[in-house]
Parts: C-alpha cells; structure tokens; sequence
C-alpha cells in the first residue's frame, strides 16, 4: 500500500503525461474500436486470480464480435498486470487510461490497487468496475464513476461476526496485516459481538515480515478460543504454520482467497487443518454460470471469475443501452440494465438484442444479481463457510 504523498506524486507525474496523449488517443477511440480495459493481478497476492478473471472478460468481447460488435464497432479488450501492488498499478492504469485510450478499467481486485487507481478513472471520465470490497473505495467523491460486483467490507464482516456468535466463541482474536479494510473490520466485528459478551482482542501486523511468531506469542497468551486471520494467501500461510507450531487449538477462520487449495499446499495439511473460509458465492444454479462453465469448459467457476465475466457483460450492455462506447455510458446506464422488470438476460450478445428491439432489459450474472446502491456497492450477495479437512476444503455453512 502506498502513503498519501506517494499516491499524490503518481497522479501528478501522470498527469503531466497524459497532456501530451490524452486527447488525440481519446479523440481517435470515438472513430475505431470500443477499448476496455482490464487492470488485474498476474502476480503478487491477487496473482493466482488474475489469469481467469481475464479469461471470463475475454470471452463475453469474443461473443460481441462473433455477433458483430458493440454500435456496429469492434470491442478491443485490454489488460494490463497490476501486480497487486498499489504504485505498479498506477503506472499500469495510466497506460490503459492515456496511452491505449480506454473506456473502463475492470477485474481491480485489491482493494489498495483499487483505491490507488479511482482517482484517475473519475478525473478521466473511465468507468472502474471493480472487485475490492474496502467500503473506502465506494465513499470517495467518484461522481459515479465507481462500482463493484464483490460485496463490501461492511457487508463481508457481518458474516464474521455472524459465525463468531453461531460458533459460540467466547473470545476472538483477531489478527491482520494493514489494509484499507483492517481497522474498519476490527471495529465492525467488534461493534457486533461485544453486546454478546464476547471478548475481542486485536493486532495489526506487517504483512512483508517472514514470521509472526511474537504475534503468535501475543495471540497465545490471552488466549482466545476462536482467531481470524484476515490477511492474504502468502502472509495467511506463514501465519498458519506459526499458528500451528504455537499448539493452538481454537478454531481458525479466514477469507477464501487467503485461505483456498494454493494456501493448503502451502502451509502443508497439518498446519492448514481446520481452518474455516468465508467466501462470496456465486450464483452455480444461474443460466449465467452455467453459460460462463461451457465457454471455459471448467467445471468449478471462483467467484472472482464471475466477476470478471459480469464485468464485462455489465460494461458491453450499458453502452448500449445508452448507444454510446464511453465510460459515461456505463456510469449513467449500469442500473437500467437491471430492471426487474425487463427481458432477463445472462450474456451480453441477447441483451443488446432486446435493447435494440426497444426492451429493457434485468441482467442477472454468474456472480449473482448484480443490482448496485446509489454508492456503487453490490446491493446483497451469499456467503458460504468451508473447512479444511483432511487436506481439502469442505462446505460446512451457508450464511
């Protein structure tokens, strides 16, 4: 995560640049093809993510040109590595924003990079459709400009602290290294189970350190009898084999990008047993996800796919429901496109069809129903709880 002034200095350095280039890419993109953007991680902690949530954009701008584009043009998809790291994302987004003259920016998954790159989509009239949940990311002045398809913190930590009471702990420990969303989950987690009497104790720790075994040690002498280790897969593996070598016994639970198969190999069986996942769920009974399994012939789609697939249908439909390949365009139409009312659709392809047969439209996508508050947030979501057992992840509840 990068500081305030670092951040201000980036923008400003781009923005010298983008003098020099903004208009006459931008001016050139209104003549030839629709470009959106993909700003997503191929490395660093989103990195196991990234390839697939671009795979399932790709495919909804294949199907577009197979049916002859978006207002008669072709759809250019363009991606950049945002590494999961808030400074090469801001070079990276600057690329796609001034040099390639793109419309939108999708698949941001850290909610660092996202919060990083917001102010040049908004200063730059590009529409940011993203997956980090940060409520921060949503509560900047983004004049619209800003939505996401993942759930926000606030919406996520309420299942924390729902499972924290159903479990019946009596006291929680939580451990996590500092992000946009750490000290606001502490609160809210707090804020909830208190009134049951649970007790709550806190640390925030540096994710780029190799141990935590002094956290550990801190965690150990309370002790408590339920942890949550809200950090990311590397540093939630190295906690793991800590808090395994520690003796504790309580039980763990965490969020499933940091806690999946890669964070299993990683912290070996033994250390990773019994660790509990909180993950967002996608909607696997939808015609969307059924529609997203085919294309990529997968038998299991992860939630942060389906987000990517939404994205871009969610971007391709509300240009053309506002008959115009700009990021304004998506701004002013992403919830016209979600009518209760309307044809429902589950791909872009028909529901620009029912568009231009005078129809609206409710498009409802793998990842869920994809409707958005005012603020931009995801309006509901599922949440579901795995557990590691013998090795694999399990379901254990639906909440």
């Amino acid at each position: 995560m990068i500081d305030i002034s670092t951040r201000r200095s980036l923008l400003a350095g781009g923005a010298a640049l983008a003098g020099a280039s903004l208009v006459p890419g931008r001016l050139f993109a209104q003549d030839g093809p629709i470009k959106l953007g993909a700003l997503v991680p191929f490395s660093g902690a989103g990195g196991a993510f990234g390839p697939s949530i671009l795979a399932s954009q790709q495919v909804v701008i294949d199907e577009v040109n197979a049916a002859g584009g978006l207002l008669g043009r072709k759809v250019l998809l363009i991606s950049e590595d945002d590494q999961t790291n808030a400074e090469n994302a801001v070079r990276a987004a600057h690329k796609l924003i001034d040099v390639d003259g793109v419309q939108t920016l999708m698949g941001t998954w850290a909610s660092a990079v996202c919060s990083a790159v917001e102010p040049l989509c908004w200063e730059a009239k590009v529409m940011m459709i993203c997956i980090g949940a940060a409520d921060s990311i949503t509560q900047a002045a983004h004049n619209g400009y800003v939505a996401r398809t993942q759930p926000s913190t606030t919406l996520q930590t309420a299942q924390f602290a729902n499972f924290t009471i159903a479990e019946g702990a009596k006291s929680l420990y939580i451990l996590m290294p500092q992000t946009p969303f750490t000290e606001p989950t502490i609160k809210m987690i707090t804020e909830a189970v208190t009134p049951k009497g649970i007790k709550i104790m806190s640390a925030i720790y540096d994710a780029k350190k190799t141990s935590y075994r002094s956290e550990v040690d801190a965690m150990m002498r309370a002790p408590p009898d339920m942890l949550m280790a809200g950090g990311y897969q590397p540093d939630t593996v190295v906690l793991a084999k800590d808090v395994y070598r520690a003796g504790f016994k309580g039980k763990v639970m965490g969020y499933a990008y940091a806690v999946n198969d890669q964070f299993i190999a990683g912290a070996g069986p033994e250390s990773a047993e019994g660790f509990y996942a909180m993950e967002p769920v996608a909607d696997a009974k939808s015609p969307a996800y059924a529609r997203l399994q085919a294309k990529l012939k997968k038998d299991y789609l992860d939630i942060y796919t389906c987000h990517g697939y939404d994205e871009a249908n969610l971007c391709v439909l509300a240009m053309a429901a506002g008959k115009a390949g700009t990021g304004t365009a998506v701004r002013d139409n992403l919830r016209k496109i979600g009518d209760p009312d309307g044809v429902k659709v589950d791909n872009a392809v028909d529901g620009m069809k029912a568009l231009a047969a005078g129809k609206t439209i409710n498009y409802l996508g793998a990842s869920g129903p994809c409707k958005f508050l005012p603020n931009g947030d995801a309006a509901s979501a599922t949440f579901r709880f795995a557990v590691v057992k013998g090795g694999k992840l399990v379901p254990y509840r639906t909440l």
